[in-house]
């Protein structure tokens, strides 16, 4: 990816006249580039004997120590991320670039790390977003990036059972290739999907968009092989059972804090005959979400289920062509309908959807394959806001549904009365239970002095705001260095002690990604 921006550098163009003016005018604009990339300031690379030791197990060709790339794996896409990158500071930056070949090499790299007492950060598709791959340095030799670039392979494909066992550097087009060679498909399709990982996926527990007909990429994983600082741990002898806690769990969601999973075993789908999207207009997003748990409760769901709240739906008709929003309507709130599958089962759930929808007085727009094709764009967008001198950052929350409203507006609140007037906040729901939903919250605002800590102060507020009123401080963000502080009121005391008994056991010297997840 671009070393400041999301995604492909290729894609990275300013705001179009339309999108300017409309920015311009409710927000304001100034100009912000960023630094030449030469002239970041990186760490010191590794000392020459430690490099010495690692080309001894890798190979010397795959311990990179030069400019660009460890200004790549430098921290993650964040919006306080890449204004400090944009800055020139690359303080954080790994010593040294490993890239191991597979699982033996891998924990060769980890005894080593412990050995010599060198922080390891392992890395996958690099588009964190709450500091996971920002280690801390004090008390290390130095700070190591696991690049499981060369862990690509699909190595096993069990048709009867419908799973398939992936190596956790393949990204998310590279492994969708592989299984459709099989004419399998995970249907796991994030927004970071063209450069996340499978082993960023699990250790993330990452949402796709198609999470309402798929499910969450954790419910996906059936078993694992990770390698940690006191030998491998190989986990799933089975669909189901009751023999104690599920280990898994431990491991997906740990952000390589207790290993390093070296390969994932995931249920698979057959590739869908046919993909179907339609839009629907409700008059306000109370209603919308209101339909949403009907259909979650009633059982009665399609592939793809997104909400979006009053502000969205009208930024994003006013700019339809960069984000294929879709027809255009008479105010309220847009839904995303998805389905996939053989046609006469496609056909059957759609009509049930949409028997329940307009019973409950939605408004059909028809179909629409705008949003699909849009749907991967919306970081570039982002990037050229931050251009203009506009902050622009995401956050997310899950709550039940009782409380649904509450959080949303105690969260939009937060973040209004921290950054000020003229602040743009947006929301949607894309990920639903019979319990309770997500909310996806984007923000826009004038650009301060200090941006960094104008983002902070408004991000601790809105976290604050989620736990106050009994939300969940991340849905699929995972936890990183960001959302420690609210983690331990959400877990509270007992499960502090439980994770840090974990990370003492699993690695005892605490070079695994040192700093992040454990408060």
């Amino acid at each position: 990816m671009h070393w400041s921006r999301w995604g492909d550098p290729a894609q990275a163009a300013p705001l179009t006249q339309s999108a300017f003016a409309l920015v311009d005018a409710f927000i304001g604009t100034s100009d912000s580039p960023a630094v030449d990339p030469a002239d970041v300031t990186l760490s010191a690379p590794l000392a020459a004997d430690l490099l010495s030791g690692l080309a001894e197990l890798v190979g010397s060709e795959h311990v990179l120590t030069d400019h660009e790339t460890r200004l790549h794996r430098t921290r993650g896409k964040s919006t306080p991320d890449l204004l400090r990158l944009r800055g020139g500071d690359g303080s954080d930056s790994p010593d040294a670039v490993v890239r191991p070949a597979d699982h033996d090499e891998v924990a060769a790299v980890i005894d080593w790390c412990v050995a010599h007492q060198v922080a390891l950060v392992p890395f996958g598709g690099g588009t964190s977003v709450v500091g996971g791959l920002v280690a801390r340095r004090e008390g290390y030799a130095g700070v190591v990036s696991l690049d499981l670039v060369r862990l690509d392979q699909l190595l096993a494909v069990d048709l009867d059972s419908m799973t398939a066992t992936l190596e956790p550097g393949l990204r998310g087009p590279q492994a969708e290739a592989l299984l459709a060679g099989h004419g399998l498909t995970l249907g796991h399709f994030p927004q970071s999907f063209e450069y996340a990982s499978i082993g960023g996926f699990t250790v993330t527990r990452s949402s796709g968009q198609s999470s309402a007909g798929y499910g969450r990429f954790d419910s996906l994983v059936v078993g694992l092989r990770v390698a940690t600082p006191r030998g491998e741990l190989v986990l799933g002898s089975s669909p189901a059972n009751a023999a104690g806690p599920d280990l898994r769990e431990v491991i997906m969601g740990s952000e390589g804090a207790f290993g390093v999973v070296t390969a994932v075993t995931v249920r698979v789908r057959r590739v869908p005959d046919v993909r179907v999207y339609e839009t629907w207009r409700w008059g306000s997003f109370a209603d919308g979400a209101a339909a949403m748990r009907t259909l979650a409760q009633a059982g009665v769901l399609p592939t793809v289920l997104r909400l979006s709240d009053e502000a969205e739906t009208a930024i994003n008709l006013a700019r339809p062509a960069e984000v294929g929003a879709g027809p255009a309507s008479s105010g309220g709130c847009v839904m995303v309908t998805g389905y996939e599958g053989t046609r006469e089962a496609l056909d059957a759930r759609r009509a049930a959807c949409s028997t329940l929808l307009s019973g409950l007085g939605g408004t059909p727009l028809g179909e629409d394959t705008g949003w699909a094709a849009g749907r991967f764009h919306g970081p570039y967008l982002r990037d050229s806001m931050l251009d203009v001198g506009v902050l622009v950052e995401t956050l997310e929350t899950v709550t039940f549904w009782s409380r649904l409203e509450q959080v949303y507006d105690a969260v939009r609140a937060a973040l209004v009365d921290t950054l000020g007037e003229g602040t743009l906040v947006l929301c949607h729901i894309s990920h639903v239970y019979e319990t309770g939903a997500s909310l996806y919250f984007t923000v826009a605002a004038k650009q301060g002095r200090d941006p960094v800590a104008q983002w902070r102060s408004a991000k601790a507020a809105a976290s604050d705001a989620m736990i106050d009123n009994g939300a969940s401080i991340t849905h699929h963000h995972a936890v990183g260095q960001d959302h420690k502080p609210w983690l331990a009121r959400e877990i509270g005391p007992v499960g502090v002690r439980m994770l840090r008994a974990l990370k003492a056991e699993l690695d005892p010297a605490g070079v695994l990604n040192p700093g992040v997840l454990v408060p």
